[in-house]
């Protein structure tokens, strides 16, 4: 439908009905956002603020909660108001860019991952090697690839989609996704094997070279001895949990737009919170306990709050 400055606006059909329950599910909502951002952002303050922490593998966590953050960003403040709206709507041009911001970021993750197992490898399995491969200049140019090559490979479809006419204005979702493609009249070939090679390049491609040097850290761990084998399960194993999850929920936002098959609203609904909730608030959870030296300074923080 079209306003008369001729924007066209989309419907989010994806909610069960909240009726009088609306204020309830805002303010649970609402705490989870404030909770991801308060616990992101303390990991990333534990990681600036001391000095021990400034190793390319915390960098990476910070850079890891950041994105997390503006993942969330992405997501919460729009589904806040629309908890308390009677329409839930968003012009096209807002959803596109959402979807954007969404996909990037998730993308964004995938890389950062890898950079992170990367490290991982040069630490375990070239240790000599280590301090003239994982230099400054290293890990700056690792992160600028993480953000800037998502960015850049999903602004396409995006923006090829900008003036394409739709054929429906109701999207199956809380918030803009890839079941933005239900909405137009047709789908291009061009545009189909495009996200095909973006998949891939972004996701697949990640996810195997971390399968790979992951399998080399564990069989350099079998070999060699306790401290190794110790070393390995402290900082390799928050990174597999973080990989398993964000993976299988990602193969169900890409998986269902290409089943055809009908979920009840309120499967679809919690399907898709533990999209936008698991990752940006368990990241912190996992690498706050699992890693020693966060730990170690997240548990003086809180020491010295409850003395003050």
């Amino acid at each position: 439908m079209n306003d008369k400055l001729n924007v066209t606006y989309i419907t989010l059909g994806g909610y069960v009905e909240v009726g009088k329950y609306r204020y309830l599910y805002f303010l649970i909502m609402c705490a989870l956002y404030v909770l991801i951002i308060f616990s992101n952002s303390i990991i990333v303050y534990l990681i600036w603020a001391h000095q021990n922490l400034h190793e390319p593998m915390y960098i990476f966590i910070a850079a890891l909660s950041v994105n997390s953050i503006l993942f969330s960003t992405n997501i919460y403040p729009k589904l806040l108001v629309d908890f308390l709206s009677e329409k839930q709507i968003i012009s096209y041009q807002a959803c596109l860019f959402q979807s954007f911001m969404f996909y990037s970021l998730a993308c964004s993750d995938f890389l950062l991952l890898v950079a992170m197992a990367f490290d991982r490898y040069v630490s375990i399995c070239k240790p000599l090697q280590y301090p003239t491969i994982m230099r400054k200049t290293t890990v700056n140019t690792l992160l600028l690839l993480a953000w800037f090559l998502p960015a850049v490979q999903i602004a396409v479809p995006p923006g090829v989609r900008a003036d394409e006419k739709l054929c429906d204005f109701t999207l199956k979702g809380i918030f803009c996704n890839n079941s933005i493609l239900k909405l137009h009249c047709g789908t291009s070939k061009a545009i189909y094997v495009y996200g095909l090679v973006v998949l891939l390049n972004l996701t697949v491609l990640p996810v195997l070279f971390i399968l790979f040097t992951y399998t080399k850290i564990i069989i350099i761990s079998y070999r060699s001895g306790r401290d190794v084998r110790k070393k390995v399960a402290e900082t390799c194993l928050p990174h597999l949990l973080v990989l398993i999850c964000f993976s299988c929920l990602m193969i169900y936002d890409v998986s269902i737009v290409r089943i055809e098959f009908v979920f009840p609203k309120s499967v679809r609904l919690i399907m898709t919170l533990q999209m936008v909730l698991y990752n940006p608030l368990f990241n912190p959870i996992i690498y706050g306990l699992k890693m020693k030296e966060i730990s170690k300074h997240l548990k003086k923080l809180f020491r010295g709050v409850k003395l003050s």
